[in-house]
């Protein structure tokens, strides 16, 4: 994320969409895929199911209340595709792991494996306000987070 750039408040979009904490990992991981294969036509399920650990059972029951939220699309047994509001709520949520797990590596010197798990569990709590407070203070001290 580029300095100065506003972090969208995925704590109450998550809320005003009803999103469980499992939901907005699905989302993230969809970000990811898309981001670190270079998916462009959508992200297949059983490839979600492998990152994330679970079976293709519980990957389509989450794909199906995303689409309830218009969060993704999926044809009949079709790759998932990330609507632009689906791709805006996982890339902010992908983002605030990676702001909480540089902190934790960078400035308290956690190891990396123990700092990417517990940065997922953070992710999902902290307000717009104080992701913006620890961007600032991150920036400030020349830390920048990885794209």
């Amino acid at each position: 994320m580029q300095k100065g750039r506003k972090i969208m408040d995925t704590t109450n979009s998550s809320r005003e969409l009803h999103l469980t904490v499992a939901n907005e990992d699905y989302l993230e991981c969809m970000v990811r895929i898309e981001s670190e294969e270079g998916e462009t036509n959508g992200v297949r399920s059983v490839d979600i199911a492998q990152r994330l650990g679970v079976s293709k059972a519980s990957v389509n029951k989450a794909v199906s209340a995303l689409k309830a939220s218009e969060l993704v699309e999926q044809s009949h047994y079709g790759k998932v595709i990330l609507t632009d509001r689906g791709r805006e709520v996982g890339t902010a949520i992908w983002y605030r792991h990676r702001l909480i797990r540089t902190f934790l590596v960078q400035e308290l010197g956690v190891e990396f494996e123990r700092a990417d798990s517990e940065a997922c569990m953070m992710e999902h709590a902290l307000s717009e306000d104080t992701m913006s407070r620890w961007l600032a203070y991150l920036e400030k001290q020349g830390i920048s987070v990885e794209e």
